[in-house]
């Protein structure tokens, strides 16, 4: 029989700053997910979708990736201030 296992403990910060850096390399991936959308709309018919309204929305998500890219940097660069700070407070 064996005995307890032992629990995996990670520090907060270090958590939040992977997956900080998992969202980070995933915004690639959904970037282009979104910008394949408009091949899927139809093109013929009544219910058809206008050029220019396709590249709105790829300009709106491009937008919208640039952001998130900035907003994602300045909270991994806040979370390695935190975690510099704690390591420094400590040793």
């Amino acid at each position: 029989m064996r005995g307890p296992r032992s629990s995996v403990f990670l520090e907060r910060q270090t958590y939040r700053r992977r997956r900080l850096i998992d969202w980070i390399k995933m915004l690639p991936l959904i970037g282009l997910v979104l910008w394949l959308v408009p091949l899927l709309w139809t093109t013929e018919g009544a219910d058809q979708v206008s050029s220019a309204d396709a590249i709105i929305y790829i300009f709106v998500i491009w937008f919208i990736l640039v952001l998130a890219k900035a907003l994602s940097a300045r909270a991994l660069k806040d979370v390695d201030g935190e975690d510099n700070k704690a390591r420094s407070d400590n040793g």
